[in-house]
């Protein structure tokens, strides 16, 4: 079954240039307005967009992902909720790939099945879960694939030969290479080290490798763009946001025009790499 997911790359592929994927935290700095955010990306220039789900312990994510996950649990987002903004991007989207990411714990407390259910119903397409490893397949990646999600699975510099094809094995949709060790938004990427990386994983799998971590300018957009067939960037948009909320904290009319324009030169800085050759 070919997902939107599936459909994007192949098209990008036929268009020769890599993609650029977005992330930002459901909810934040509101519901209302995150889905105003979430609508404005791809005419931004987003691929394919990534959702974070509001976490109270999310331990991957560095300061400014941490934060926003905060600002948006403290504006009553929800699991549910998020589901929802999918649901209401959706009907006036049908195209964009919508991936959500971020922790197992509202996954399980949701509930497996009814949560894949819902989610496939409300229009997403791919799943990461960063906290549940290849040896824990049968909690939720395998389900997610047979309800038609595509389960992204994250490799690391850390991540050796051996190790892998356990990654790997039930990977679909695209590879998610972290480009950096630890937290997110710490670093900046390598291009040189990435483009072994990529290829040293492209040597177990036909999928597309997606780089993110540390990509917070066009310039670096467009050089990791170069090396792999798709840049991630979303601490940066993050902080965009951040810098464009009001004294209180709250959203203002400059915030959705904040994350969208910063977007739109990042998507430049990709397309204008091409894609990685094959």
């Amino acid at each position: 079954m070919t997902t939107r997911i599936d459909a994007r790359f192949a098209e990008l592929k036929k268009q020769g240039r890599s993609a650029f994927i977005t992330f930002v935290m459901a909810g934040d700095p509101d519901p209302a307005t995150s889905l105003e955010i979430v609508k404005a990306l791809p005419k931004a220039g987003s691929d394919i967009i990534e959702i974070g789900m509001p976490f109270t312990d999310p331990m991957a994510d560095g300061p400014a992902i941490q934060a926003a996950g905060l600002r948006a649990l403290k504006a009553g987002m929800t699991l549910k909720k998020t589901l929802a903004l999918v649901r209401a991007f959706r009907n006036g989207d049908s195209t964009t790939p919508l991936v959500l990411m971020g922790y197992y714990n509202p996954i399980y407390v949701y509930g497996v099945a009814e949560f894949l259910a819902d989610a496939r119903d409300a229009g997403v397409d791919g799943l990461i879960v960063v906290d549940l490893p290849p040896e824990e397949d049968g909690e939720l990646c395998l389900p997610a694939m047979k309800a038609g999600l595509n389960f992204i699975r994250l490799a690391t510099p850390t991540t050796d030969d051996k190790r892998l094809p356990a990654v790997l094995a039930n990977t679909s949709g695209f590879v998610y290479y972290v480009s950096i060790t630890g937290i997110t938004g710490s670093a900046g990427a390598d291009s040189g080290a990435v483009a072994q990386a990529v290829a040293r994983i492209k040597r177990h799998t036909a999928l597309p490798v997606c780089v993110g971590f540390g990509i917070r300018t066009a310039e670096a957009a467009r050089a990791i763009a170069s090396k792999a067939d798709g840049a991630v960037v979303g601490t940066a948009l993050v902080d965009a946001l951040r810098a464009s909320l009001d004294a209180n904290g709250r959203a203002s009319g400059k915030t959705v025009d904040a994350v969208a324009g910063l977007a739109a030169a990042l998507a430049n800085g990709v397309r204008a790499a091409g894609q990685v050759a094959e």
